[in-house]
């Protein structure tokens, strides 16, 4: 049998993480939510997920930094960060990209079944 991948999903926003939690578990994966990029930085300290799914603009600490810590950690070098939010100004991209995101989905321009498909082409 096929292990689950497991995904950490990283939102302030209740009802993104909410659709998006319930979406990738119908789609067979092992779910993890943060509200934020303490919580999510947080959260690894105690799980390894094989992918993140990080939105930009949060309180507390942004999806910049939370990127940035990320890759700063040996253990989690790995684990693969694909930016899922509404900023899609060019610079934004470029930055993720610096920092380590392996994809970046605009939110608005996806559908929660789209999101699943373009994550599992990363897998």
């Amino acid at each position: 049998m096929k292990e689950k991948i497991h995904i950490l999903i990283v939102d302030d926003d209740t009802f993104f993480l909410d659709m998006y939690s319930m979406r990738f578990k119908t789609a067979g994966y092992e779910v993890a939510t943060a509200s934020n990029g303490k919580d999510a930085l947080d959260k690894l300290q105690t799980i390894i997920p094989d992918i993140i799914l990080l939105d930009l603009t949060m309180p507390v600490m942004d999806g910049f930094e939370t990127l940035k810590q990320i890759q700063k950690e040996d253990r989690l070098k790995k684990v693969k960060v694909i930016m899922l939010t509404n900023k899609g100004e060019p610079e934004d991209i470029t930055l993720c990209d610096k920092y380590g995101a392996i994809g970046y989905i605009i939110k608005a321009n996806s559908t929660p079944t789209e999101v699943v498909e373009r994550v599992n082409t990363f897998l």
